[in-house]
């Protein structure tokens, strides 16, 4: 007869799954019992240490909503996307880098005309945005669905906001690559931030002494037919914070330097500028393949690149 002690205990559990029809899902499970057990022993965890974790995930379940995700915040703190992100991308051979996704990517992104002034509303130092969409040859890829938000110039991202609920989405849209693979839109230049703190996972960060800041960044994701879906941020140069990001999504490669015009009153697109502007400039490589980008929090049905 097993004895369920603790040098038993986690062979028996382990065993249990034996089982499971999908080896995938038997592999998995079977490693996060050896994970967890392993944890256990080498802490000597209390009674009152585990009943604070659960007591720290069940908040942690408790504050997420259609467009809050608890969550993967979590995840982002403690490194774990920044990880599953690398495994699954160790080798780019040449295209872009990508990182975490981040607990914004909501509501729909509706197709809107190059061009936009997505920030329109919001204030802030104005910002334009080109870019470009290629294969690893450098040929340009058209009609490419591409995603794009950011925070605001407070650092808060539109469904942070009271006033989401009843106008509507702000700093994000989708564009259309054209026949060159271009895109552009103007916004605002947008500032690093700290991540959400009125919930668990800010109190964790809080309570530790880490700060609860992201350098400033635009979130992209790139969902061309026959290639990987891109998820990727571009940081603004010269941020305090690059270098220490909370969530450990910065890469070299991601980092663009922002020029500031102050005399230049004409925009790229031939438009003039009532005062000093902002142009970023970047190029996306993508990287043939397949596969489901996510679906934004808040909608039903994920999209297929």
């Amino acid at each position: 007869m097993t004895q369920f002690n603790d040098t038993e205990l986690t062979a028996a559990v382990i065993k249990s799954f034996d089982q499971t029809p999908d080896p995938r899902a038997k592999f998995l499970l079977q490693e996060l019992v050896k994970s967890l057990h392993d944890y256990v022993r080498k802490t000597d965890l209390t009674f009152e240490e585990w009943d604070y974790a659960i007591g720290f995930l069940t908040r942690t379940g408790q504050k997420c909503t259609d467009i809050r995700q608890e969550f993967i915040l979590l995840s982002d703190v403690l490194g774990v996307s920044m990880l599953v992100d690398a495994v699954n991308h160790r080798d780019r051979d040449g295209a872009t880098e990508t990182t975490v996704l981040g607990p914004f990517y909501v509501g729909e992104h509706k197709v809107t005309p190059h061009g936009t002034d997505i920030s329109a509303s919001v204030p802030g130092e104005r910002m334009f945005v080109q870019s470009r969409v290629t294969d690893l040859k450098g040929k340009p890829l058209a009609n490419v669905p591409v995603d794009v938000w950011h925070a605001d110039d407070d650092g808060f991202y539109d469904s942070q906001k009271a006033s989401y609920a009843t106008e509507g989405a702000s700093s994000r849209a989708r564009f259309i690559t054209d026949a060159d693979g271009r895109f552009s839109f103007r916004t605002i230049l947008p500032c690093s931030y700290p991540i959400p703190t009125d919930g668990p996972v800010g109190q964790m960060i809080t309570q530790t002494n880490r700060h609860p800041m992201r350098p400033a960044h635009v979130h992209f994701l790139v969902n061309a037919k026959g290639h990987e879906p891109l998820i990727t941020h571009v940081f603004i140069d010269g941020d305090k914070y690059i270098d220490s990001d909370v969530v450990f999504g910065v890469k070299d490669e991601l980092i663009a330097k922002v020029e500031k015009r102050s005399s230049d009153a004409v925009m790229p697109d031939g438009k003039t500028s009532d005062g000093p502007w902002h142009l970023m400039t970047y190029e996306f490589h993508v990287k043939p393949g397949g596969g489901m980008a996510p679906a934004p929090l808040g909608t039903k049905v994920p999209e297929h690149a």
